[in-house]
């Protein structure tokens, strides 16, 4: 009998393919677990393989009430959003983009990464917002590789991308608890998940981990949902990467349509309306966009 006593759920995200090859697969939200702490969404995109002249084109797409994440492991993708921000993104960096009361972004591979070909591989996620924040201004931030903080240990490096734990905190402003981080384990090295925040995952990128106490292994784009105070020691079998997740829930419900996060589900109405009548800024030097998906292709989903 398979005894998992401090493990809440074990998710397996569905792939789609994007085109061309390229795979994304989304953890979060899951018929198992909308929201992990302030976390409602999870993607793992690629790794994919572009040829040269081909490359990453998403087209100008609106957000609210949310921040999104994105942390590369390998490539670069070019940001631009309708705040005037032009930020390429490089391994290891953060980009973190509070769209609040509205913004719109496009993701692209830039002209010289599109002319040689290469590849691309990397975690998006978007970070609801507290209530009272959800209409906050648009912003945009990137931080350098540089500057994300490591801690080390004995076989095992975890950079903080976002959030606090252990004592230590990022600098990426995030507005709620919440942990974040990308976590290498060599064969045999243990981590100790610390309890601190409420609600906590960890989504396996590459190799395979066992927790003390429960039966079994986790490996490879499976999302592993612990129990509230739970004692979690993981063990890496072989060398391990793994993003490690957490954080507070929130007190009030959230609903998601397409791109658009918000506690009011009137608030998601209002949002499908003015990007249906292109009421959003324009992001500077693009003329393309996405348009919204006809019914019920982003149906409201109630985490």
């Amino acid at each position: 009998m398979v005894e998992l006593p401090d493990i809440e759920h074990v998710i397996v995200p569905p792939v789609r393919d994007l085109g061309d090859g390229f795979m994304v697969r989304r953890a979060l939200p899951s018929a198992k677990k909308r929201m992990v702490g302030p976390m409602i969404f999870f993607d793992q995109m690629g790794p994919a393989t572009f040829n040269a002249g081909d490359g990453l084109d998403v087209r100008p797409h609106p957000h609210i009430g949310l921040s999104t994440v994105t942390y590369l492991f390998e490539g670069e993708i070019l940001h631009r959003d309708s705040v005037g921000s032009v930020q390429h993104i490089r391994p290891g960096a953060v980009n973190w983009m509070t769209a609040g009361s509205g913004i719109v972004h496009s993701e692209r591979t830039g002209d010289e990464v599109r002319a040689s070909g290469g590849g691309l591989y990397g975690i998006q996620t978007w970070v609801a917002l507290p209530t009272a924040l959800e209409e906050t201004s648009p912003t945009f931030s990137h931080h350098p590789a540089e500057t994300i903080p490591e801690i080390e240990g004995e076989g095992l490096t975890l950079r903080l991308i976002a959030g606090a734990t252990d004592g230590i905190r990022s600098p990426v402003p995030a507005v709620s608890d919440m942990v974040y981080g990308d976590l290498q384990l060599a064969g045999g090295a243990r981590y100790a998940f610390p309890a601190e925040h409420i609600e906590r995952a960890v989504y396996v990128v590459a190799g395979n981990i066992s927790v003390a106490g429960q039966d079994g292994s986790f490996g490879e784009h499976e999302l592993v949902v612990f129990r509230p105070g739970a004692e979690i020691i993981i063990t890496a079998n072989g060398p391990t990467r793994l993003m490690i997740v957490g954080g507070e829930p929130f007190p009030e419900k959230r609903y998601i349509y397409w791109n658009f996060v918000s506690s009011s589900p009137e608030r998601l109405e209002q949002a499908k309306s003015d990007w249906r009548e292109r009421r959003f800024a324009e992001v500077p030097g693009e003329v393309e966009f996405i348009p919204l998906p006809p019914e019920p292709a982003a149906k409201v989903r109630y985490p």
